[in-house]
Parts: C-alpha cells; structure tokens; sequence
C-alpha cells in the first residue's frame, strides 16, 4: 500500500463484491483502513468514504449536521453499485447511526454496525444541546493504539454544535429506521469501553426489524474496535458475515 495520511477517503479496486466503510464521529477513514485492507485482501473491492468536515479541521466540522455525513454514505453505496453485483456496508460508532440508516434505505446486501451509540457513557449528554451555546469545543481523551500514527488520526477536541445533530439521528435510528432493516445484520460491541454503553449493541439487535441478525462481544478492547486489541477477531468475522 502507497503512504497516506489517514485523513483521506481510499478505494481498493478488487471483484465484484463491494463494501462502503464509514469512520466514526471526528474520526477519519484511517480508522476504517486496516479493515479495508484486510477485506481487499480478501478479493473486495472496499471504499472508505471520508465524511463531510472530517479529515481537516474541527472548525469544518463543527458546521455541519447528519445530513452532510450522510450524503458520503449515500454516494459511496452508488458508486461502488457501477461496478459491483453487491454492495455491503460497514460502520463504526456515529458511522454505525449511519449504516443504520443506509440498511434501512440504500441497496444494500448486508450491514455491520460496530459500537454505534444508542447510549453513550459521558454524563454531560444530557445537557450538550444547551452546552452549545456557551461551549464550542470539548477535549477528547486520547487513547493510543499499536498501529501506525496514520491509521489513528482523529481531531483532539469534539466539536459541540453538530453533537445535537447527531443525537437527532440516534432518534430517528430509534423510532424509525431499526425497525425498517430487512437485510442481514452483523452488531459488535465492547463490553469494557468507555464511550458507548454496552447496552446500545443489545437495544439495536432487539429492535431489527430483521430476523437474520448477529451480536457479538468483545471484553479486552476500547471503543475503535478496528484498531484496538481484538480487531484481527473483528476484521475476520466481518469477512465471514458478508461471505455467507
């Protein structure tokens, strides 16, 4: 693989099955890359969108709401249908709210949602719609992972603003779209991590509107299920999934 900075969208050329991977809140698609490239491995052809105020700045970010990261998603499902007989589709935490609603919507032949937060662990939640108006920007813990710096590049402080936007989509995930879901579906969760709660993984799974669903728990790693202790797990039965 050619050198990158992890904050661009990549594309690896494979066969005829496709798959549309969607990076997290403040993330960026290098999240995504070594699940991608692993999944390339496989003979798949992968694209790792970079969704809108993502991979810049938080100033970017910040000016933006659910329906902007949405439209990657959208797009990215599209392009790879030209030239692919399936299409599939992979996200982790707010990338996940994502996938949720593009399995509800999109042509999509199967969907992974990985630590996607229908509960999150900060107490401040509750109270960020009004915090928006007097905060700007909150600093994120950072969390170091044994992988190149590449795979890990992520803004250091969260934006507060668009966080309204995101809870917005959380609902609509709630009411309307889970229920909506008729495709098979692959849900991953950490029970130890410390920003989604465990419990978000269970309410999604009860509430598919599919009966051909999966849960699976991971105990010994953090919220980047795709770049944390246990991935080679992760990356190994996301492949079995969209192969069966």
């Amino acid at each position: 693989m050619q050198s990158f900075s992890g904050n661009e969208e990549f594309f690896f050329q494979g066969g005829k099955q496709g798959v549309v991977l969607v990076h997290g809140y403040t993330g960026a698609p290098g999240e995504m890359r070594l699940l991608g490239e692993y999944l390339y491995q496989q003979g798949l052809t992968v694209l790792g969108v970079r969704l809108a105020g993502h991979g810049t700045t938080p100033q970017d970010l910040n000016e933006t709401k659910w329906q902007d990261w949405y439209k990657a998603v959208s797009d990215g499902v599209y392009r790879l249908q030209a030239g692919c007989d399936r299409v599939s589709i992979v996200g982790l935490s707010m990338g996940g709210l994502l996938t949720i609603k593009a399995a509800a919507e999109l042509p999509v032949a199967k969907a992974a949602i990985l630590a996607a937060p229908i509960y999150v662990c900060d107490r401040r939640a509750p109270y960020l719609p009004l915090l928006r108006f007097f905060i700007r920007y909150l600093k994120k813990r950072q969390r170091q992972y044994q992988v190149p710096a590449s795979y890990s590049v992520c803004y250091h402080m969260m934006p507060v603003k668009p966080l309204s936007s995101l809870f917005e989509l959380v609902d609509l995930c709630k009411k309307k779209y889970l229920q909506s879901i008729k495709i098979p579906c692959l849900v991953m969760q950490s029970k130890v991590e410390h920003t989604v709660k465990p419990a978000s993984a269970q309410y999604i799974y009860d509430h598919l509107g599919t009966a051909d669903k999966k849960l699976v728990w991971y105990h010994h790693s953090g919220h980047i299920l795709t770049l944390d202790n246990e991935r080679d797990d992760v990356f190994q039965k996301i492949y079995e999934f969209l192969m069966e």
